[in-house]
């Protein structure tokens, strides 16, 4: 008689295959199927050392650390009409002076102060509501997803700024109303994408067997499938910094943001209309806003390559975290 064979190795685990805690062997296991399959992130530093990755986080950096120590650095106080007016660059100040008399350099770096955390809040804002909207929707459907996207695709149906425009307008000029107004037009988009991720998720094995167990829809959602749409997420907010502080420093410069004499950069490029000798007053807070926002382009472009899990191969020798 020929010996019995021995059950043969299962390579997902080492242990021999047969029966397991009850369920037969070759059946699906509804506690494993249930354990969320989490895509973590990679992070690819061979895409992620690109040298415009690089040089936009260390501008960006630079940018945060001016916003945290302007009142410690800047020479002046902002809102001082102590200096001569309409001085140009380099006769006793770093910037020159506006047609008030106060110091451009030391309003540009306050401007920091103001208008980086806004649009930072912005960003923050609108995915929490479009991580919500879009969740919601996508993992239940029916007409829970048809009332949020008919309410979604009727905000996207406007023109963002003109939209934004007609919302602050309507509210009133202040930085308050600014950021609500593109907070407003801003979470569409977010809604958009979590919803396709959440379409795209809920169907499989551990969403399905989760739900056979037991677990509630919060749980479904939080512990399931939230964790794999972290990437895509982040990666759309890293690249709409750069478009909230265009969008709030724009509705300054229409007089619908900040107030004077608030030193916001959008409100001071405002200002250089009415002196277009005095080059300096809109040429160095423009200059500010266009590096803020090609650093903060340049991380989400560096991001969206390093978490890009349809990269088989990497280039350049990277490792993989």
């Amino acid at each position: 008689m020929s010996e019995p064979r021995s059950p043969r190795a299962d390579p997902r685990d080492g242990a021999p295959a047969g029966p397991r805690d009850g369920v037969q062997a070759g059946m699906l296991d509804p506690i494993e199927a249930a354990a969320p399959r989490w895509r973590r992130p990679r992070l690819r530093l061979g895409r992620w050392s690109a040298p415009l990755g690089i040089l936009g986080a260390a501008v960006a950096v630079f940018w945060i650390l001016i916003a945290l120590l302007a009142p410690v650095i800047a020479p002046h106080d902002p809102l001082a009409q102590d200096l001569p007016i309409l001085q140009a660059p380099g006769e006793g100040t770093l910037m020159g002076t506006d047609a008030l008399g106060r110091d451009v350099f030391s309003r540009v770096l306050w401007g920091a102060q103001v208008t980086i955390p806004l649009a930072l809040l912005l960003v923050v804002l609108s995915v929490l509501i479009g991580a919500v909207v879009g969740s919601v929707a996508g993992f239940f459907g029916r007409a829970v997803d048809e009332v949020a996207m008919r309410v979604t695709d009727l905000v996207m149906a406007f023109p963002t700024v003109i939209l934004a425009m007609v919302i602050a307008a309507a509210l009133g000029a202040s930085l308050v109303n600014a950021v609500l107004a593109a907070l407003i037009v801003s979470w569409p988009s977010y809604a958009r994408l979590t919803r396709g991720l959440v379409l795209g998720l809920r169907s499989s094995n551990y969403v399905v067997s989760g739900q056979l167990l037991g677990f509630s829809a919060v749980r479904s959602l939080g512990r399931d499938i939230a964790p794999n749409i972290v990437g895509p997420v982040l990666v759309l907010a890293s690249l709409d910094i750069g478009t909230a502080i265009l969008l709030l420093s724009g509705l300054s410069f229409l007089g619908l943001g900040a107030k004077p004499p608030t030193a916001e950069w959008g409100s001071m490029v405002s200002d250089a209309i009415k002196n277009f000798d005095a080059w300096w007053i809109g040429v160095f807070p423009g200059l500010a806003i266009l590096t803020v926002v090609i650093a903060f382009n340049f991380v989400g472009d560096a991001l969206r390559d390093a978490l890009d899990p349809k990269s088989a191969t990497i280039k350049g020798g990277g490792t993989t975290l």
